[in-house]
């Protein structure tokens, strides 16, 4: 197989959980790109409709599912669907995740254990609900969506780097577990422009900022996770796993100049 062809998915299926705008939707895409039949699921069905139709004008075949990544039974109910609707589950994404910056100190317990589940059990959910279709065809790739601050340090993002730090060490553990069918790897994105972050890139103090401190001095775009999301699920990547793939512009340091109180 030469190079360029072990990026191909041709004949295999990919579910993507949070698929429905941003880093979700331009991994979906890029996917289909390849050749892969995608399922898409997010909570919010128009989103995810508008990815599906993008993707059929691929050539490739799409199931838009609606999905609340919170709920266990809703997430396996999904990827059982998807994986009858197109026949098999060769590669699982999750990409839901996020918790708001702010003093650790002052978090509630209820806003550490949501961001927990939001970021690592959701992942969690996945891998419980495609691990038992990916042995049915032999194998394949899970991977996470994490986050820089998952292994650097900033003022202010103790709580979201702490769980996506929990993240990171869970796909080191699930990929000793599921050795050596099944493949587990994560992207740490940087400063991505997803609607999320456009929200303050309109402050150019925060602008400049992310710019100025990330060394290629640039925000990524959704499409530069989309393209590790793509290595990862191909065969490209057959002999890596257990990895954290970061993708954040040479970041050595989260450069937002967050308003918090001083102790």
């Amino acid at each position: 197989m030469s190079v360029l062809n072990s990026f191909r998915l041709d004949g295999k299926v990919a579910v993507l959980n949070g698929a429905g705008r941003g880093i979700g939707a331009a991994s979906a895409l890029a996917l289909a790109e390849a050749g892969a039949d995608v399922a898409v699921l997010s909570r919010t069905k128009a989103q995810i409709d508008e990815v599906a139709d993008q993707i059929r004008a691929l050539g490739r075949r799409a199931v838009a599912i609606e999905c609340d990544a919170m709920n266990s039974d809703a997430v396996t109910t999904a990827i059982d669907q998807a994986a009858n609707e197109l026949g098999r589950i060769d590669v699982a994404v999750n990409v839901v995740g996020g918790a708001m910056p702010g003093p650790y100190t002052r978090a509630s317990d209820a806003a550490l254990a949501d961001a927990f589940d939001r970021n690592v059990t959701t992942g969690v959910r996945v891998v419980r609900a495609a691990v038992p279709h990916m042995l049915k065809v032999g194998g394949g790739s899970i991977i996470m969506i994490s986050s820089a601050i998952g292994h650097l340090a900033g003022r202010g993002y103790a709580m979201y780097g702490s769980v996506k730090a929990a993240v990171d060490h869970s796909v080191r553990q699930l990929s000793l577990e599921l050795n050596p069918k099944i493949r587990v790897n994560a992207v740490a994105p940087g400063a991505i422009l997803t609607e999320a972050l456009a929200t303050v890139m309109t402050n150019d103090d925060i602008r400049k900022g992310l710019e100025n401190g990330t060394p290629l001095r640039r925000v990524g775009l959704p499409e530069d996770i989309a393209a590790a999301v793509l290595y990862l699920a191909s065969p490209a990547s057959s002999y890596v796993t257990g990895q954290i793939i970061p993708v954040d512009g040479g970041l050595v340091a989260p450069n937002l100049p967050l308003p918090l109180p001083d102790l």
